[in-house]
């Protein structure tokens, strides 16, 4: 008897996601969903029980995925896979792997393994509730920027404004940030992200619920990531700018393309240069540093 289910995993980028799925009921076939709230993306999984099946399933859906397309259906891979029977219901795993952020940091999922090298940080963070996995471009964005300025001697404490996951308060006290401070308004993300930094062996760490409209810290910061929503951060700009020390980094994330003009031109009025920005899909974000007294 066969113990292998054989699958194929469609990429769903629809703004409506439930034309495909009326696509999948109209083709009669048994599929289940899962979708990346962070991403703005579905995954839908195909079943067959055996292979002639699943090459079938294949050619009717290329065949259907063209015929949607004038009904808004947009669905950007198709790929075929097998699975363990045993293993269907982990089958949302298939759309999670290794994150690459340079040569010195990597994201992983538990159940993935990366080998481990000399100067090489692992991240381990398995999605959850909370924002922040590493798949969106704006924490991948934070990423990049904390790696580029790692080790830099004038570049040692940071602050993960909105942290989420706890993702980026992991990648830079592993990267040897010290001291890293942490904050969100969501005392959910910040219980998910004390696990994370616990499970990642960061006993220096303490995430604390917080806002930007009252959060201190104890001193301006080298490196300040602030990946918020962008009318918030125009909202507590004057707040914010104070957590940067003269001539130090702020990163600006979580903003869309159409609003970070705006909120560019906000910080740099306030003494804030633009370093760099970057845009990938709907999402723009920047370095900026502040200029000196």
């Amino acid at each position: 008897m066969d113990d292998m289910l054989y699958c194929i995993k469609l990429v769903d980028d629809s703004e409506n996601f439930d034309l495909a799925a009326e696509m999948l009921a109209a083709l009669e076939l048994d599929s289940s969903s899962y979708e990346d709230k962070e991403n703005k993306r579905v995954y839908h999984t195909v079943y067959a029980s055996d292979p002639e099946t699943a090459r079938n399933n294949l050619a009717a859906l290329k065949a259907a995925v063209e015929e949607w397309r004038e009904y808004g259906v947009r669905i950007s891979a198709l790929e075929p896979f097998e699975l363990k029977k045993e293993d269907w219901a982990e089958v949302w795993k298939k759309y999670f792997d290794v994150i690459p952020i340079s040569e010195k940091l990597v994201i992983k999922p538990s159940w993935l393994s990366v080998e481990p090298k000399p100067g090489l940080a692992i991240v381990e963070l398995d999605p959850g509730m909370s924002f922040g996995t590493g798949q969106h471009a704006t924490t991948y964005y934070c990423l990049k920027t904390i790696d580029r300025l790692a080790g830099k001697a004038e570049v040692r404490s940071m602050l993960d404004a909105g942290c989420g996951s706890g993702i980026l308060s992991i990648a830079a006290a592993l990267l040897g940030y010290e001291p890293v401070d942490a904050f969100d308004n969501d005392p959910d993300a910040v219980r998910i992200a004390a696990g994370n930094l616990e499970r990642n062996n960061i006993r220096n760490v303490v995430p604390f619920v917080a806002d930007a409209e009252v959060w201190q810290g104890s001193h301006p910061y080298d490196l300040v990531c602030a990946n918020i929503l962008g009318h918030l951060l125009v909202r507590f700009r004057k707040n914010i700018v104070e957590w940067v020390r003269p001539g130090g980094y702020l990163t600006l994330a979580g903003i869309l393309s159409t609003e970070f003009d705006k909120v560019a031109e906000a910080f740099t009025l306030l003494g804030f240069e633009e370093l760099d920005r970057e845009t990938l899909r709907e999402w723009t974000s920047g370095l900026f540093r502040k200029r000196n007294a």
